[in-house]
């Protein structure tokens, strides 16, 4: 088929799907971490990075996939929060930090999910591994294969904990993703993460996320430290918008910062830029029309057309109202036409960069004309060629 390209002048139209660093009024803070990513988790746009998918040493950070196996399988049933798992040997015995659970007093899911994400207990991570696959190593290879699921293209784990293998490793980017859709997927259960502190068997433990106790606006997530990876720390911070009717959420990652303090500041600095330069808006609504287009040889001349859902996009603070928008239809369109149908594509851009592609979905059935009506449209068609 031969396609048209209309142009649209839509006033809402604004927004961003996203982010080169050249349309920011002002340049992301100076950082020293290895590498590091500041995602709006709200449209999944990138705002600012560096080195994102240098494979590093994900440490702890190590235990977002191991929870997030362990959600799902709650989710899925497969395993119940009251259920006490067997604690092996193996768990008893490791290394690292500990939520300090015994083989002869178990601990439930529930306490071993707070002590891996709170404490960062590694005898807590081995436990939840031996549970759902039986042992470490064949654990690892569900999280290789759900990594390979979520699109962390960049990804290996050899275990549930993030103690050191050269083997192991993650990328800023990739860990952006996980944290995203472990909020997204398990919101029930991310409530863990904004706990300060933890007691079992008697030990009380803070949370390691010092920016928890901070920055209010900080909800989670988790922090990770080994001699090769450095201080790491995935932060993830929610805050109202005026005016918007809807809130941000931001999810930093950094990686490799030569100390505790360090990695708490830049993560600061991070977010805080994030939400000062930069602003999520509505660009398009859900069952918003596009236009009506033609249908050649239908009962109906018309379709409307529009987007399936809204179009949330993150834009620098002052830009919003340089976005434009594109619908390329489908051209000829011919009957029959069923609701729900993939009439055109909407591209949203500022300027030539493309911020976002969306399908435009026909709003109504257009069922095919009579004979007579089919003759004379197609040979319409023909001469329109």
């Amino acid at each position: 088929m031969t396609r048209l390209l209309v142009r649209l002048a839509v006033g809402l139209l604004v927004g961003a799907s996203a982010m080169p660093a050249a349309w920011a009024q002002v340049a992301p803070p100076t950082m020293t971490a290895r590498s590091w990513m500041l995602l709006d988790a709200t449209t999944g746009h990138v705002i600012a990075s560096h080195e994102p998918d240098r494979k590093s040493d994900p440490a702890s950070l190590t235990k977002l996939m191991t929870a997030y196996l362990a959600f799902s399988a709650i989710k899925e049933k497969r395993l119940a929060l009251d259920v006490r798992p067997m604690v092996s040997q193996r768990a008893y015995k490791a290394i690292g930090s500990r939520m300090f659970v015994e083989p002869a007093a178990p601990a439930t899911v529930e306490e071993l999910l707070r002590g891996m994400i709170i404490q960062s207990g590694n005898d807590a991570s081995v436990v939840l591994a031996e549970a759902l696959a039986g042992g470490e190593e064949p654990f690892a290879q569900q999280m290789n294969r759900e990594a390979e699921r979520l699109g962390m293209r960049n990804s290996q784990f050899r275990n549930a904990t993030g103690l050191p293998n050269a083997e192991h490793y993650s990328t800023a980017r990739d860990l952006a993703i996980l944290a995203s859709r472990l909020i997204g997927d398990h919101p029930d259960f991310y409530k863990f993460y904004s706990e300060r502190e933890f007691t079992f068997n008697k030990i009380r433990q803070p949370n390691r996320n010092r920016l928890l106790f901070i920055d209010p606006s900080v909800d989670g997530m988790k922090t990770g430290y080994t001699e090769a990876a450095g201080y790491c720390l995935i932060a993830s911070a929610r805050r109202e918008q005026p005016g918007a009717g809807f809130s941000r959420r931001l999810i930093v990652v950094v990686m490799g910062a030569a100390t505790e303090s360090i990695r708490i500041t830049e993560s600061q600095r991070l977010l805080n830029y994030g939400f000062q330069n930069f602003e999520t808006v509505r660009a398009y609504s859900k069952g918003q029309e596009l236009g009506s287009y033609p249908v050649w040889k239908g009962k109906g001349v018309l379709v409307a057309g529009a987007v399936e859902q809204d179009i949330l996009i993150t834009v620098p603070r002052g830009q919003a109202e340089k976005i434009k928008g594109e619908v390329e239809r489908v051209e000829p369109l011919l009957a029959p036409v069923t609701q729900g149908q993939k009439i055109g594509t909407l591209r949203v851009k500022l300027g030539e960069q493309l911020l976002a592609e969306r399908p435009v979905l026909a709003q109504a059935t257009v069922d095919e004309a009579g004979w007579i009506g089919r003759l004379w449209d197609g040979l319409r068609l023909k001469f329109a060629k």
